[in-house]
C-alpha cells in the first residue's frame, strides 16, 4: 500500500526533492483520486509534479499544452475524416453495400487527443493539463464535467466514463484568476522559487557530478539573481540546472565574477538583465563569500534535523 513515506521516496528516487507540505498534498491527490491544481510563477518546477508522479508510480505520463484559442477538438477528440471519406468511396463501388451514418460514427474514427486519450486508457495514467490558465474561461467550463465526473461526452457515441481514474495534474503560472469552479474540484498546492538549501539538493540529486560545494554556490548566485536583481525573467529551477551542466563541462571549482560573466548566458536570457548583472558582478561574489559560512551552518542543521 502506498503511503507517505513511501512516495516521498519514490520521488527522490526520480530527483524530484520537495517538502513534507507537497508530498502530503500529492498523497491525498492519489488517495482521494482528486485532480491537483499546482499554481506559481514560470519556472519553479510545476510540470515536473507530473513527470515525478508518473516516474514514481510508473505510470504513462500524457500532456495537454494548453494555449489561447484551444477547444475541444484539439483537446478531446476529432473524427478521422479522410478516414471517413475513403469508407463512403468504398460504399459506393460496392452495390449490396448500404452505409448508414452511424458506421461513419463509431470509435475506430476517432482521433484520440489528450483528454479522450487518458480517459480510454487501457491503464492509469497521469494526465498534465499544463498551464490552464492560459485557455478561454469557455474551455475551463467544458474541462469540469472531465475533473468532477471523469467521463466526457460525445454527441455521436453518448458519455464516455473513464476505464480508470487517471491521476491529474493541472498546472497554473496564474495569468488569470481560474474559476471557482475549476478550484473546487481540485486539490492547491502553491509552489515559489526553492530556497538556498533545497535547491543545492535539487542540484545534487539531479547532477551528482557537480559536487557539494559547488552546489552550494551555484544555489547561492541563483538565489541572489533572482532576489536581488530586478529582472524581467527570473532564472528557472531548469536553467540553473543547465547553468550547473555548463559549469561542469568547464571543470569549475569555485564561482569567480569572470566565470559568471563569461557563462550567464546560460542562466539569463534578456540582454537587460545580463547587462544589469555584468555591474554588480563583483559585488554579487563578494556577497555570496561572506554569506558561506551561514549556508554552511544550515545546511549542518538541516542534516542533523534529517
Amino acid at each position: 500500500m502506498l503511503t507517505v513515506e513511501k512516495l516521498e521516496k519514490a520521488l527522490q528516487e526520480q530527483g524530484y526533492i520537495c517538502d513534507r507540505e507537497q508530498v502530503l498534498t500529492f498523497y491525498l491527490a492519489l488517495r482521494l483520486e482528486k485532480p491537483l491544481l499546482v499554481e506559481g510563477p514560470p519556472g519553479v518546477g510545476k510540470t515536473e509534479v507530473a513527470k515525478a508522479l508518473a516516474g514514481a508510480l510508473d505510470l504513462e505520463l500524457i500532456r495537454l499544452q494548453c494555449y489561447e484559442g484551444l477547444d475541444e477538438t484539439r483537446a478531446l477528440y476529432e473524427w478521422n475524416y479522410q478516414k471517413q471519406l475513403l469508407k463512403i468511396e468504398l460504399a459506393r463501388g460496392s452495390s449490396n453495400s448500404q452505409l448508414l451514418e452511424k458506421d461513419l460514427f463509431d470509435a475506430d474514427y476517432l482521433l484520440e487527443r489528450p483528454l479522450l486519450k487518458a480517459i480510454r486508457a487501457e491503464k492509469k495514467v497521469v494526465l498534465l493539463i499544463d498551464e490552464v490558465d492560459k485557455t478561454d474561461p469557455e474551455f475551463e467550463a467544458f474541462l469540469f464535467e472531465l475533473l468532477a465526473e471523469f467521463q466526457v461526452s460525445i454527441p455521436e457515441l453518448g458519455t464516455l466514463k473513464a476505464r480508470h481514474i487517471p491521476v491529474v495534474v493541472l498546472t497554473s503560472n496564474a495569468e488569470r484568476e481560474l474559476s471557482d469552479g475549476l478550484k473546487r474540484r481540485c486539490l492547491y498546492l502553491y509552489l515559489d522559487y526553492p530556497s538556498v538549501e533545497k535547491e543545492a539538493r535539487i542540484l545534487r540529486a539531479r547532477l551528482p557530478e557537480v559536487g557539494e560545494e559547488l552546489a552550494r554556490q551555484i544555489a547561492r548566485a541563483v538565489n541572489y539573481i533572482r532576489t536581488h536583481q530586478h529582472l524581467k525573467k527570473k532564472p528557472s529551477i531548469a536553467e540553473t540546472l543547465d547553468w550547473a551542466r555548463a559549469l561542469v563541462a568547464l571543470h569549475a571549482r569555485d564561482l569567480t565574477p569572470e566565470l559568471i560573466g563569461e557563462t550567464m548566458g546560460v542562466l539569463l536570457k534578456n540582454r537587460e538583465d545580463q547587462e544589469m548583472l555584468k555591474g554588480k558582478l563583483d559585488e554579487m561574489v563578494r556577497e555570496l563569500q561572506e554569506g558561506a559560512g551561514a549556508f554552511a551552518c544550515s545546511c549542518a542543521h538541516h542534516r542533523r534535523g534529517a
